[in-house]
């Protein structure tokens, strides 16, 4: 009776939420390798020619000047610059495209094509938000997502318990863990449901689970809930604030000149041996060099370290990374990635991918073998002479 009831739910849950959990898996098995996708796609304008022998970078003020007079209708937000020789300097302007500035020439280039990163954002707003366009709209489409998430991680964990054979003998286990040849489509649609859900399903768990802080406000106070932290709280702006002090910025002297952008980025690079890319933002205010670091020693591999320093002296008066954080900070950090897959590398990446892809296929199967149980023709029993 238990597992008839639990198998109801399955089955429902499914119906129901179906045709999103598909849209989901689609686009999650899409955005799996997203970041490397682009890059690739704009590396005519990303990457530079090796310079001459000896050659000397320009100076940040200026790359950004020469970008200010050829593009004044610009406005960048950052500027991203790469330990690799061969990169250009990135100035990023939220969701539009990018400048690639060559450090060594000033030329500036936009990529050739950007069809893939639009595809990408496509695929971004389909998996959030359903395609949902709007302040208004956009919200609705989140909740539906969310909600069909839930459904998802409900389809998991009662599929697990329903995929195990009730007794563990071969001949029971065998059509579970993996695929054999049925002729009849019934059969070959249930032999995938069970060894694709079998092994898809401990990931697809913990993919659904780590998006439920992203989906809902209840998911991160839940984390510092159990974390024993203090919940964030909106400001002003409506956002949400995790109650890190801004820095203090002594008042400089009467005569004091602020650093360099040059200077105070290779102060940077000095307290970041490792450094493997550093963000500088851009449009703050004058007495503070705010940027953001990511190093290749870095543990957990996508953490980052935001510092801030006195532009006047260069002194760091910030420095905030995965060890400063609170615990629930923590947990968000590792959640957040361990849903696209990145904390764990490429290899993570990978294993996301394709169990969204097993996610796409168990929606096939699961809707074909419903269909086949409520609207198959039932053949009458033939009367015995």
């Amino acid at each position: 009776m238990f597992r008839q009831t639990v198998f109801w739910i399955h089955l429902v849950a499914g119906l129901i939420s179906g045709l999103v959990i598909a849209i989901m898996c689609f686009t999650g098995t899409v955005l799996a390798f997203e970041k490397q996708l682009v890059a690739w796609s704009e590396r005519d304008a990303r990457h530079i020619a090796a310079p001459p022998v000896g050659a000397a970078r320009l100076p940040l003020d200026e790359l950004r000047a020469r970008l200010r007079t050829a593009q004044p209708e610009a406005l960048p937000q950052s500027l991203v610059v790469s330990a690799d020789p061969l990169a250009a300097v990135a100035f990023v302007a939220g969701r539009s495209p990018a400048f690639y500035v060559n450090p060594y020439t000033g030329d500036i280039r936009q990529p050739t094509s950007t069809a893939m990163s639009s595809f990408m954002r496509t695929m971004t707003d389909l998996h959030r938000y359903l395609g949902f366009d709007g302040k208004e709209s956009r919200p609705r489409g989140k909740l539906i997502t969310g909600i069909c998430n839930l459904a998802f991680a409900l389809l998991a964990v009662t599929g697990l318990y329903l995929w195990m054979p009730r007794s563990w003998s071969w001949r029971a286990v065998s059509p579970v863990i993996w695929f054999r040849q049925n002729s009849a489509a019934k059969a070959r649609e249930f032999n995938w449901h069970n060894v694709i859900g079998l092994w898809s399903a401990p990931v697809l768990i913990i993919l659904t689970l780590t998006a439920v802080p992203i989906s809902f406000r209840w998911g991160g106070t839940l984390i510092a809930t159990l974390t024993g932290t203090p919940a964030p709280t909106d400001n002003a702006a409506g956002s949400r604030s995790s109650g890190s002090p801004a820095p203090k910025v002594p008042p400089p002297a009467a005569d004091a000149r602020p650093l360099s952008s040059d200077v105070l980025l290779n102060r940077v690079q000095t307290a970041f041996p490792a450094w493997q890319t550093i963000t500088v933002r851009l449009g703050g205010t004058s007495d503070v060099f705010s940027a953001t670091v990511r190093e290749s020693t870095a543990w957990p591999r996508t953490a980052n370290t935001a510092v801030t320093l006195n532009s006047a002296t260069g002194e760091v008066l910030l420095r905030t990374g995965y060890a400063d954080q609170n615990a629930a900070q923590q947990v968000r950090s590792w959640t957040r990635f361990l849903h696209t897959g990145e904390a764990l590398g490429l290899v993570g990446q990978g294993v996301a991918g394709l169990a969204c892809l097993g996610g796409l296929l168990l929606v096939y199967t699961g809707i074909a073998l419903s269909c086949r149980r409520f609207f198959s023709r039932r053949v009458p029993p033939v009367p015995r002479a």
